[in-house]
């Protein structure tokens, strides 16, 4: 008799922030997770820069244009008490971007990046980074980049002072601002190491509903 392969088990990745306890960075799985969720932190997290007038995408994006995008790259989510607190979703070089960095071949990128405005300041967002650079760092890339409203003055302090240092602008087709585009070499932490293989052993965006 044959015997059934055993189905590979999603390992909790846990990491403990500041005033929330532990915090869960797993990727997104459409099996127990929900787009409309997804959409609506997105929302949240960008209403201040709505509320300036910016027309930034995840201001008031569908729940397809969410799924879209996230179904494109490998978007992860950090979970506290089982709420969906922060995502962003990582890309490979993207031969079709407007944005002439993203193209490069050793250029990854950060999409759809957001904590929820409730859960910010806790370190979640510096947890997000810090993995998202070890996606990067071993998966050979040279720079991690993203962009943001030039205007954006806050955010960027906060991207600068995870080592981000703004390498161009640009105005992306049906904006009203100037975006400024953010870079830096990642590293591979060590501590990251075991964190990435589990990880990866969870199950497959791309295989999601």
């Amino acid at each position: 008799m044959k015997r059934r392969a055993s189905q590979p088990k999603t390992v909790p990745v846990r990491y403990v922030c500041r005033g929330v306890g532990h915090v869960e960075l797993r990727r997104f799985d459409a099996s127990r997770d929900s787009f409309v969720a997804l959409t609506a932190l997105l929302h949240r997290a960008f209403a201040p820069l709505g509320a300036q007038g910016l027309n930034c995408t995840c201001v008031d994006q569908t729940i397809e244009t969410t799924r879209a995008s996230a179904l494109r790259g490998d978007c992860h989510v950090a979970v506290c008490e089982g709420q969906i607190v922060g995502t962003m979703t990582l890309y490979a070089s993207d031969g079709e971007a407007s944005c002439e960095l993203y193209r490069r071949s050793d250029v990854a990128s950060v999409r759809q990046f957001a904590v929820d405005p409730a859960w910010q300041a806790r370190g979640i967002g510096t947890l997000l980074l810090a993995f998202a650079e070890h996606w990067a760092a071993t998966r050979g890339y040279a720079q991690l980049a993203l962009d943001l409203p030039q205007s954006a003055t806050r955010q960027i302090g906060f991207y600068r002072g995870q080592g981000f240092r703004i390498v161009d602008f640009m105005r992306f087709a049906d904006k009203c601002y100037d975006s400024a585009i953010l870079s830096k070499p990642p590293v591979a932490m060590r501590t990251l190491a075991n964190w990435s293989r589990r990880l990866r052993a969870a199950p497959q965006i791309a295989h999601a509903a």
